[in-house]
């Protein structure tokens, strides 16, 4: 069975109602992105940032998937498919995506602010109790921080998500401006014979990643054009 990457960005989720904090303008739901996701925005005020992830899990639980999330899904009808997602939200999974690789952390969980990356003390938080109390503690008695990867950290998914790209016999990126690294390197672990399919309405600066095949269309209208190519 070929294998399809699916690289997805803000793009993807916008048509759903959500935003991310790469947006170009610095904000993130209207507040600053330094205050909310930055290591040094959590330190100065972890408050702040606990209230406004609690705020961020309401709102994403009030979303739903779009065509466009469902369609990627879709495709598992005829391919092997790996779904690598800029967005923290999950959509993807919800649309029925059962392979998901997350760059930057995943809104629903929550870790040890000392070291979010061990899986002892990582929580996954239930749609009817999302919320965490201010000051509430990890198994290892630091504050419970979101388990997303805020600006300037490691992004410790990304080699897993090579790995995933360097095998692709398909590569489509949605809804990603290619400019946030290190997920706008991936392109580069795509095996040149591999067709790239780009569904985004806006220009995208890709004159070094090869031939790529550019869809001018938002998320669900582009993979609908695509899926019916991919899927006769």
């Amino acid at each position: 069975m070929k294998k399809i990457v699916v690289l997805t960005g803000a793009g993807m989720s916008v048509e759903s109602g959500l935003k991310t904090f790469r947006d170009a303008d610095g904000l993130w739901e209207n507040y600053p992105v330094s205050q909310v996701a930055t290591h040094a925005g959590w330190e100065a005020n972890p408050k702040l940032v606990t209230e406004f992830y609690n705020m961020l899990r309401k709102k994403c639980l009030n979303a739903k998937p779009n065509l466009g999330h469902q369609l990627v899904a879709q495709l598992e009808d005829g391919y092997e498919v790996t779904v690598v997602t800029q967005n923290v939200d999950n959509l993807h999974e919800m649309a029925g995506s059962t392979n998901v690789i997350h760059l930057h952390g995943e809104l629903m969980k929550v870790c040890s602010s000392i070291d979010p990356y061990d899986p002892r003390y990582i929580q996954t938080l239930t749609a009817d109790n999302p919320e965490v109390k201010v000051g509430a503690k990890a198994g290892d008695g630091s504050l419970l921080r979101p388990h997303i990867v805020f600006f300037q950290e490691a992004v410790p998914m990304i080699e897993v998500a090579a790995r995933a790209c360097s095998k692709a016999d398909i590569f489509i990126i949605i809804g990603t401006s290619l400019v946030v690294y290190p997920a706008a390197g991936l392109i580069h672990y795509v095996p040149s014979n591999a067709p790239v399919y780009l569904i985004d309405p806006g220009d995208v600066n890709v004159y070094d990643a090869g031939h790529i095949e550019h869809i001018k269309k938002g998320a669900s209208e582009g993979m609908s054009i695509l899926y019916k190519r991919l899927m006769g």
